[in-house]
């Protein structure tokens, strides 16, 4: 009998969700997504302390000339490159690399860095078709998405999205795929809902992607959906089908042991069935609905929040190198 992981793997590109180059030699997924966090965290481990001086000596070397923020923020973005470099050359796919989230209001910010992190990746000898570019899904995240995938031919992962909106608006603007976070939906409705269980059937942030993929499929969108934020692999179980899962090492451990049957929940067929109805999501409509929606708004403050101060975190951590 065959792991719930292996059946997984037939249906759905499975994704690991990390910076540690072991578990991700382990578990052999197709991609492999990195955060501020997961970087902060592996750059802690003495396996990796080697990669964080090799990004400062690139700075030093190349920004001689730049004041020390200037200097620290190259070495930061450098260290996020050679840490996806490393990963590229065990996964056969992609990696995700992050946008500073300091920069999720700032379309042309967020271009800039997306374009400097591309040409330093360059210069590794990594062609962008293995990179995917994350972006906050803010109204300007999005916009500085379309753009990346309109005229330089880079490809976006939407990150911290909760919102049905959201996800339309990211489809709209032709991205390459999105990254809903289920297990952070999760979490909001435990801590501000009677219910404090779910299951794969009635987790809000399962059905939150089965509406988003049964829409996609629907309406014959090309952005893939690639779901996220896992708690527990009740939730995975529940998105067998979709286009990609991103799942961290603890969870791929427990799916490898696991032998339940599953059956495959998403399919094309099953969506284009569905009774979705077609909306726009312009910017205004965007906005409004994300401010309807408590859940949506607090999450993805939240998680810029998180994500900023451990970039902060990271630069810190750069800084005490020079």
């Amino acid at each position: 009998m065959s792991s719930v992981l292996d059946q997984i793997k037939k249906v759905t590109t499975v994704v690991a969700d990390t910076g540690d180059f072991q578990a991700i030699k382990q578990f052999q997924p197709t991609d492999a997504t990195t955060n501020p966090s997961l970087i902060l965290a592996a750059s802690k481990m003495d396996a990796y302390k080697h990669l964080v001086d090799e990004a400062v000596a690139y700075s030093k070397s190349r920004a001689s000339d730049k004041s020390r923020e200037e200097q620290i923020s190259l070495a930061t973005d450098k260290l996020f490159v050679l840490f996806g470099k490393q990963i590229l050359e065990i996964i056969p796919g992609r990696v995700s690399t992050e946008v500073d989230a300091r920069l999720s209001f700032d379309k042309e910010g967020s271009i800039a860095k997306a374009l400097s992190l591309i040409e330093l990746y360059k210069e590794e000898g990594i062609a962008k078709e293995r990179i995917l570019i994350k972006l906050a899904s803010t109204w300007e995240g999005i916009q500085a998405a379309k753009e990346l995938e309109s005229k330089h031919d880079i490809h976006c992962n939407m990150t911290l999205l909760f919102n049905f909106e959201q996800a339309v608006a990211c489809a709209e603007a032709n991205v390459t795929l999105i990254s809903p976070f289920v297990g952070r939906i999760y979490d909001w409705f435990c801590k501000n809902t009677d219910k404090k269980s779910y299951d794969r059937n009635d987790d809000p942030g399962v059905l939150s992607v089965k509406r988003i993929y049964n829409y996609y499929k629907k309406f014959g969108y090309t952005t893939q959906v690639m779901a996220a934020s896992f708690r527990n692999t009740e939730e995975i179980k529940g998105l067998i089908g979709s286009d990609l899962l991103t799942i961290s090492p603890a969870l791929l451990g427990e799916l490898a042991k696991d032998q339940e049957t599953v059956p495959v929940v998403l399919t094309v067929d099953g969506a284009k069935a569905s009774d979705a109805k077609k909306i726009e999501a312009t910017e205004s409509v965007t906005r409004f609905q994300m401010n309807e929606d408590a859940m949506a708004t607090d999450k993805l403050s939240e998680g810029i929040r998180k994500f900023a101060a451990d970039a902060r975190s990271l630069e810190k951590l750069v800084a005490e190198k020079f």
